[in-house]
């Protein structure tokens, strides 16, 4: 049997103000190719399908278009699709029923009730069972994004397991093939930048290694980087359908192509995706680099088209430039710089001389911990920034975080009185 496996797709994103639907339009016409040329028995799209919970009119349209096409293009695949930490679980599952008579099977939530004594959990509607043209028949256990009910009464490894045990009760003779989004304990990220949502050291992180009772395959979403699970063999990130920050401008995406043989044997390959828009970081080892320089690399990025404006493959840029005697003049020339060129400006990204850095780090000496205690919060929220980004927060950023700890003091007074 074959399965195409895929998460982490963040229809409606917004990539530094880019409206990023023409991309993921670009890119579900792309899968759906792949399925044509494949032609799996399964599709599996394991959370974050969407960017936010309250996606746009016009994201939704592309979603369920690109579903609406699938049933043309692939009538006997079966389409397995669950929730990530960034869908609202309920909306994606609202039309189950009609997308389940196009072979389309949702599982956006935990679905609990309960009775005089306890609260029931129901397991039994994540497993969906499927049989394959070639003859083989699995089970698919489709769990969505855990909330906070769910794990704090069982903990995500914990109710993933038992997911497992209620399948192999249910379909004895059936292979096992289960779905997650969740942070897999070890899982590699950005070291900067990163764009998931990560919680380490509690129940939402996963840790399932030596588990002797896994499926015979995992597909999880949640990380962008495309990789092992645990070190296994059988549970995996496809990582994301597009880079989410200029962290992931040299991870590969695409989808995963499983083949499942008889035997149980299974071969992964990834079907790498062609990005419209490259990310582009100059410069790009990541040396520190004056305006001077900085506009000689800018002249080495491809000329406008005809037309004089950025194509369907113009690259999106990021510049980082050292702080030292940076005017308005100069990034206005570094704009100048880049509009003569198949480039989309991102951001500009403005470092401190490692020297400066260095001394953020160790200019502040404390005698006590009431000078810990008793310290500007701006001041801490200022060095944090510098140590992260190794740049310093702009005029902006101050005025945004100034005004939400104005509001916290205030709602804290209104508390307390």
């Amino acid at each position: 049997m074959k399965i195409i496996t895929t998460a982490d797709w963040h229809i409606g994103n917004m990539f530094h103000g880019i409206d990023r639907l023409p991309e993921h339009r670009h890119f579900m016409k792309w899968l759906l190719a792949r399925i044509e040329e494949e032609k799996p028995d399964l599709l599996l799209v394991a959370g974050d399908v969407f960017d936010n919970s309250n996606p746009s009119a016009q994201a939704q349209t592309e979603y369920y278009d690109f579903l609406s096409q699938l049933a043309e293009v692939a009538p006997q695949m079966v389409t397995v699709v669950t929730s990530g930490n960034h869908d609202s679980g309920m909306r994606l599952q609202a039309p189950q029923k009609i997308l389940r008579k196009s072979r389309i099977e949702i599982r956006g939530a935990v679905e609990r009730w309960a009775d005089d004594e306890d609260l029931h959990y129901d397991i039994d509607s994540l497993i969906v069972p499927v049989d394959c043209a070639d003859g083989m028949q699995v089970a698919v256990i489709a769990v969505p994004y855990l909330r906070s009910n769910v794990v704090a009464n069982f903990g995500a490894a914990g109710f993933i397991k038992l997911a497992a045990q209620r399948c192999r009760e249910m379909y004895p003779d059936r292979r096992q093939i289960m779905m997650a989004h969740m942070y897999a304990k070890g899982a590699e990220i950005a070291a900067r930048d990163a764009s998931e949502k990560i919680v380490i050291g509690g129940e939402e992180e996963v840790s399932l290694g030596g588990w002797d009772e896994h499926p015979l395959f995992m597909v999880s979403g949640h990380i962008h980087k495309r990789q092992h699970i645990w070190g296994t063999d059988w549970a995996r990130y496809p990582g994301s359908v597009l880079p989410m920050s200029f962290a992931e401008k040299n991870y590969k995406h695409g989808v995963d192509l499983v083949e499942i043989t008889e035997d149980g044997k299974i071969a992964v390959k990834q079907l790498e995706y062609p990005l419209q828009h490259i990310l582009v970081s100059l410069p790009a080892d990541g040396e520190e680099c004056d305006v001077k320089e900085l506009k000689k690399q800018i002249k080495t990025l491809p000329l406008l088209p005809e037309g004089g404006m950025p194509d369907e493959n113009a690259v999106y840029l990021e510049l980082k430039v050292t702080m030292d005697n940076v005017s308005n003049t100069a990034i206005h020339e570094l704009e100048e710089a880049v509009g003569e060129r198949n480039a989309v400006l991102c951001k500009i990204q403005k470092l401190l001389p490692s020297v400066q850095v260095a001394n953020a780090v160790t200019s502040t000496r404390y005698n006590s911990v009431d000078e810990i205690v008793n310290r500007d919060i701006m001041d801490v929220l200022r060095e944090s920034y510098v140590l992260k980004h190794q740049c310093e927060l702009s005029s902006r950023q101050e005025e945004l975080l100034q005004s939400v700890l104005a509001k916290m003091e205030s709602n804290l007074k209104e508390t307390e009185s």
